[in-house]
């Protein structure tokens, strides 16, 4: 607790101060009433903790899981098939599938890997290869990233990614490389 001539000391700083007004009773009261405020040291640390507590409940968001999706082997054959048909489309070079199925820790089932001259044809690719699987097979992409950029487009439908790379950008991320326990077919 705050000692009574702390607060002495405090009202006349304060009255010092205001020594031309009249208002010395008033200055006195609020200086009373924000001593009386004050929360103890127990009712502190409990604010404390609780405030600590909240911080880290915000500091871990939820991770959203990827989808599990159940496709036969032929829906996932038509699949691939149309991805790769997008990329024939559009000119990609050096079209790779990877084919991870045996592989234990594996994120999707197969890797297909082409790559472009341009960031204008990296785009170009991506389009097709979203346009030609909707008409083939009706299936959108779970999800995608790169566009903006356009040196590296991925394209996820789960079972199936599909990577569309700038040529540069290809040989130095190396995927064939990473997943060396994979089968490799070369398309063209």
């Amino acid at each position: 607790m705050v000692k009574k001539a702390v607060i002495k000391k405090a009202v006349k700083k304060v009255s010092a101060k205001k020594a031309s007004s009249s208002k010395k009773k008033p200055v006195k009261k609020t200086i009373k009433k924000t001593v009386k405020s004050k929360i103890s040291d127990k009712e502190r640390e409990f604010r404390a903790a609780n405030l600590i507590a909240n911080s880290e409940k915000k500091k871990s968001p939820k991770i959203k899981s990827r989808p599990k999706k159940h496709s036969s082997n032929k829906e996932i054959k038509s699949l691939l098939d149309a991805v790769i048909e997008g990329m024939q489309d559009k000119k990609a070079k050096n079209i790779t599938v990877l084919n991870l199925a045996a592989i234990e820790n594996r994120v999707s089932d197969y890797y297909i890997i082409c790559d472009a001259d341009s960031k204008t044809h990296v785009s170009s690719i991506f389009d097709s290869v979203v346009d030609t699987v909707e008409k083939l097979t009706t299936e959108k992409p779970y999800h995608f990233e790169g566009h903006q950029n356009s040196e590296w487009i991925l394209i996820d439908y789960i079972n199936i990614v599909a990577h569309v790379f700038l040529r540069e950008t290809r040989e130095f991320y190396n995927i064939e490389g990473m997943w060396g326990d994979a089968q490799i077919e070369i398309i063209n």
